[in-house]
């Protein structure tokens, strides 16, 4: 047992140190990654479309590389979008590493990338251990998933820098306790922003792509309680807490209540 668990933790040192390497080098191309965590079925690839969409419109330049088991099903719709597309086939690997990731940018990222999304394999366990080189993580869940996902999944929501809530044009038919999502939310990540979307009824639209910009411009993202543990490494690099009245606030281990937005935020 101690075996695996040393090899398990030089794994992820050596990812680490890759992440923070491809985090410095898009950073010289002026490219803020993010990564985009949620289980399958979240709606997390119907909200990405939604804001590559936007991107497109406003003349933003973006990419995304999603990953999965299998198919190229994400891919072909996020296309739609009009944004420069790659899908990855990790071939029964349930999660993406820094090095992967880096294999399928070289000489497919466009020069002039300023926002590449990243939609990670859909699992809230693997993934959330490894870093790769994002300067922005958001954890997702949909309403039809419980209040509880934040509790099953402390790691994934509890190093996110944002957690965004999709599907809420569902919320009343599946009796979702928005108030209990929100306290369990604070639980493992106190201060986070939580944004709350429908791609059905525009709620929240363009406000995932408003923090990414504003990350882009130099903004501080929210530092999780939880990065500052010896035990998660590399995921210490965010500073502070961007919220949508444009205010940085620095947050301490004692517990805040999220802050959550439901339209677009303006950060300035």
């Amino acid at each position: 047992m101690c075996r695996m668990l040393d090899l398990h933790q030089a794994v992820l040192a050596r990812n680490d140190a890759d992440a923070e390497r491809l985090r410095a080098e898009l950073a010289a191309r002026g490219t803020v990654a993010v990564n985009l965590l949620s289980s399958p079925g979240s709606g997390k690839t119907a909200l990405l479309e939604a804001e590559l969409s936007l991107a497109t419109e406003r003349g933003i330049p973006v990419a995304a590389l999603t990953a999965d088991l299998a198919t190229e099903n994400d891919a072909l719709r996020l296309a739609r979008s009009g944004a420069p597309v790659k899908q990855v086939l990790t071939d029964g690997l349930c999660h993406l590493e820094t090095d992967m990731l880096r294999g399928h940018l070289a000489g497919w990222l466009p020069d002039d990338t300023r926002l590449l999304f990243v939609e990670n394999v859909g699992n809230l366990v693997c993934p959330a251990s490894y870093d790769l080189g994002e300067s922005l993580r958001v954890a997702l869940a949909s309403v039809t998933e419980g209040e509880d996902k934040p509790l099953k999944y402390p790691t994934a929501f509890g190093l996110a820098h944002l957690v965004v809530v999709t599907k809420t044009d569902l919320a009343e038919a599946v009796d979702f306790d928005r108030a209990g999502f929100l306290a369990n939310v604070a639980r493992v990540n106190p201060g986070v922003e939580v944004v709350f979307t429908s791609v059905r009824t525009g709620q929240g639209q363009g406000v995932l792509l408003d923090r990414a910009l504003a990350v882009l411009d130099g903004a501080p993202v929210h530092r999780p309680v939880m990065a500052a543990a010896p035990s998660h490494h590399g995921h210490g690099h965010g500073h502070g807490h961007v919220h949508g009245d444009g205010h940085t606030h620095e947050h301490g281990p004692h517990e805040h209540a999220p802050h959550e937005h439901g339209t677009v935020g303006s950060l300035s």
